[in-house]
């Protein structure tokens, strides 16, 4: 099977991220989890032990996604050629954003200078929505649209698994408990994605599709 280059043109220029200062572990959560633990006769541990992680991170307590999102992409553009206003497309594509409108990538463009010709907007598709907007980025760059564009994101867990805790301890039960381990797992963080066109082919972290 032959396969084609889709983005021949377009790399990963550089990428920038942001941790959040709380770490929690799985035995944070499993302290707040005792009485459910207690009633079924669970040891602790068992959360570790079914989903291999240990600590995931948490913001804030009403940290905002364009805050995340804004010190992501100030890295990405650090020690790069590239300036804010060679950005011809910035998206952001979390599923966490701190209004329905107007887009947090607006917030995030404004923060770091992108010009005001740029198209500015988010993706949301659950969690390939970074991954969607980087195939955006790459189709224009490879179009000859624009010659620079950034994908972004933040997303926080904090509040969805201090809800999914209280409904575990509501319930009371083993059939919860297994639904809703999963969601237990999610942290928090944020990532920008800086692609740019390269024609000489000599850069690395090329975008390939076949």
């Amino acid at each position: 099977m032959t396969s084609s280059f889709l983005f021949s043109h377009t790399v990963i220029e550089s990428i920038g991220y942001q941790l959040p200062p709380h770490v929690i572990s799985s035995e944070d959560l499993e302290e707040r989890l005792e009485p459910l633990y207690h009633k079924l006769r669970l040891q602790k541990g068992q959360l570790t032990a079914i989903t291999g992680i240990e600590e995931r991170r948490w913001w804030d307590k009403g940290f905002h996604m364009r805050t995340g999102a804004i010190q992501a992409a100030q890295k990405a553009l650090t020690d790069t050629t590239i300036q804010s206003d060679d950005i011809g497309m910035l998206i952001y594509g979390g599923v966490c954003r701190d209004h329905l409108e107007p887009a947090t990538a607006c917030a995030v463009a404004d923060a770091i200078g992108v010009s005001d010709q740029a198209m500015v907007c988010d993706v949301s598709n659950a969690c390939l929505g970074v991954l969607n907007g980087m195939i955006q980025v790459a189709n224009a760059i490879e179009m000859g649209q624009i010659k620079a564009g950034m994908v972004v994101s933040c997303e926080s867990a904090r509040q969805i698994v201090e809800l999914t805790i209280k409904r575990m301890l509501d319930a009371g039960n083993m059939e919860v408990f297994k639904h809703c381990l999963a969601t237990l797992t999610g942290g928090s963080g944020a990532v920008a994605v800086l692609l740019t066109r390269d024609d000489s082919g000599q850069k690395p972290r090329r975008l390939f599709g076949g």
